[in-house]
């Protein structure tokens, strides 16, 4: 097939994140396997307008401010008449009304959507901006095919208007190669790890708040991550007596990122909602249990009980008590964490291009 791509950002953008990953993780998979795929993106200043990245052709115009208002007019100047059969455009921030640019087919490939969520970060004039954006989704692509990368994403989207029968779930996958146990690095004493943007939605303060609950003498709590919330957090952890006990990381490379996962006694996630929750998995595939709130994207990447576990978003309580627990017995911890890594070796990149694939031949067929 012949494919283009629409995201705001590729691989190498430096504001880059999971849906990024998931993006190339999958049409990279998809051009080495000889379809012929083009993605039209957002750059950033002083990036090289033409890439190529996974055996992706990569067409860069503007920046995250200007690309939604630049997108359409390169299409047309560049894609309008070029015989692709499919364009996908990847959803992870506003829609771009792609079913309105005349290509021959479209896929809305959809990670999540903000939602009510934006109003507990974005300042309210920007936030309602993207609120509003959302809201023609159900007419624009009221006849468009939908991949959705979880069961909560197509519940939202069918709460939103759109045809069951028009959305696919296809699960994101894990390198199971790359993220691996490694019993003899785990922390001796309890330890316990965040990884992610340090943004007001994600929770993080809830985080801390129920660490703060744990009465281990040496149990410490690793903050991995960049973000404007940073100094918020800092200080709610000196107004808890954390300092000593709160390490904030920054930016840590992969190589880091993969020990601190195995040298943790959990991850703990507090986000009210993500579209999937990948780091969970990442976590789990290194044998490291998860201690997440029970919202939507997050409950299908944890088991209750079986790899980690669920308590209500924004009970500080339960999972305070959650991670007391996994403190107090490291046998808990390595049986969750046996049964996480053979969850997460269920979920593979090779099986969600596959997936993929039959899914935009489905659409590119009719």
């Amino acid at each position: 097939m012949k494919i283009l791509l629409v995201n705001w950002q590729d691989r190498e953008n430096p504001q880059a994140g999971g849906a990024e990953i998931h993006l190339h993780e999958i049409f990279g998979r998809l051009a080495r396997g000889g379809h012929d795929v083009t993605l039209l993106c957002g750059g950033w200043p002083g990036c090289a307008p033409r890439a190529e990245i996974d055996g992706i052709d990569v067409h860069r115009v503007g920046t995250r401010h200007t690309f939604p208002f630049l997108a359409r007019g390169y299409w047309r100047r560049a894609f309008a008449r070029a015989p692709f059969d499919v364009l996908v455009e990847d959803i992870n921030k506003v829609p771009l009304l792609t079913p309105r640019w005349g290509a021959r087919r479209v896929v809305a490939l959809v990670p999540h959507l903000f939602g009510g969520t934006v109003f507990q970060e974005a300042p309210l004039p920007l936030a309602a901006a993207v609120w509003l954006a959302e809201r023609p989704l159900p007419l624009v692509y009221r006849n468009t095919a939908f991949h959705a990368i979880s069961e909560s994403t197509a519940d939202d989207l069918v709460r939103r208007g759109i045809r069951r029968e028009l959305i696919r779930v296809i699960y994101p996958g894990i390198d199971a190669g790359h993220y691996t146990p490694d019993p003899a690095v785990r922390s001796p004493a309890p330890l316990f790890a965040y990884l992610g943007r340090l943004k007001k939605y994600k929770g993080v303060d809830l985080v801390i708040r129920a660490f703060a609950q744990v009465r281990h003498p040496d149990a410490r709590l690793a903050i991995a991550g960049t973000g404007d919330f940073r100094a918020e957090l800092e200080r709610l952890a000196a107004s808890l007596a954390l300092s000593d006990r709160v390490q904030f990381l920054g930016f840590i490379s992969e190589a880091e990122k993969v020990d601190l996962l195995r040298r943790a006694w959990s991850l703990a996630f507090a986000s009210p909602k993500e579209g999937w929750g990948i780091t969970n998995l990442e976590a789990a595939a290194c044998g490291t249990p998860v201690v997440a709130s029970d919202s939507p994207g997050l409950r299908e990447s944890v088991r209750d009980g079986e790899t980690g576990f669920l308590v209500p978003h924004g009970d500080v309580a339960a999972m305070g008590a959650r991670l007391q627990r996994l403190a107090d017995s490291p046998d808990l911890v390595r049986a969750l964490g046996a049964s996480g890594r053979r969850f997460a070796e269920t979920f593979t990149w090779e099986r969600a291009a596959a997936e993929t694939a039959a899914h935009l031949a489905a659409v590119a067929g009719d």
